[in-house]
């Protein structure tokens, strides 16, 4: 999920050119991690493939990181997402794979879909710690209990160890994540973890290189983006999942990369 646009500029980005920078700096900061497909393809099975599958709902869908993996085998996926533009480039490549899914835009606290039988809804990559706090959680968890069927699975991945730092007062960060699209340099680098009672701030710095400025060497512009995770354990969602009368279904752990942290993911069955 980008939490900022991208950089600001002495006029109005067009619509296209807004689209195409959100989907960028996207994929470039989320879009490679691959490390929690097998699990979400594990939980997919059980809802079936072909005819007889049952419907499944990932959350925070993005640009398709995990709807076009599970739609391309054969599940039935509804992806959900806040951001219109990321949800018109999962539609422009899903038609271009031929891969058949539904997408829809809105806000996951205020869920509100024609179909109520889910069998499986997925909340990947900490999402459910940016809606932000307790009350805002509970709101989206009702309304995800509402769309599951009976013994349908919730499955939300959480963060809750993560290491301070700051590239600032001389600590190393991670490595910067770069890409290159027509002739531009994108770089996006971690530059500071602050972990507060309630939440976690993650500061990065943004930049964007034409390749003529990069081969002469030149400084680019720099755009600070910062999200905001709220700080909660399994044991507190769990909690939450219950007041909502979803129950306990045990926590799976997804191992960590040399690139990103590892994470729990709660099971919460309606």
């Amino acid at each position: 999920m980008v939490l900022d646009d991208s950089p600001a500029a002495s006029r109005e980005p067009s619509p296209m050119h807004r689209r195409a920078s959100v989907t960028i700096w996207h994929d470039l900061e989320c879009g490679s991690y691959t490390a929690d497909l097998p699990l979400w393809r594990e939980l997919a099975r059980a809802a079936g493939i072909g005819e007889h599958a049952q419907p499944l709902l990932d959350i925070g869908a993005g640009t398709g990181r995990i709807a076009l993996d599970l739609a391309s085998r054969g599940y039935r996926v509804t992806a959900f997402d806040l951001d219109a533009e990321l949800l018109t480039t999962l539609r422009e490549r899903a038609e271009a794979a031929g891969v058949e899914l539904e997408t829809v835009c809105g806000d996951a606290r205020e869920l509100d879909l024609l179909h109520r039988d889910f069998a499986v809804c997925l909340v990947p990559m900490q999402t459910i710690q940016l809606l932000g706090g307790s009350a805002e959680r509970l709101a989206f968890l009702a309304r995800a209990r509402e769309h599951l069927r009976d013994g349908g699975l919730l499955a939300c991945a959480i963060v809750s160890q993560l290491d301070a730092f700051d590239c600032a007062a001389g600590d190393v960060g991670p490595s910067p994540e770069t890409a290159r699209f027509d002739d531009v340099h994108y770089v996006s680098r971690a530059t500071r973890v602050y972990v507060g009672a309630r939440s976690v701030q993650i500061e990065r710095e943004r930049t964007i290189l034409s390749a003529e400025q990069a081969g002469a060497g030149m400084q680019a512009p720099v755009e600070h983006n910062v999200v905001e995770l709220d700080r909660v354990s399994a044991t507190q969602l769990r909690h939450e999942g219950h007041e909502v009368g979803l129950s306990n279904a045990g926590t799976r752990t997804i191992p960590a990369t040399r690139d990103h942290v590892g994470s729990e993911v709660v099971l919460l069955r309606a």
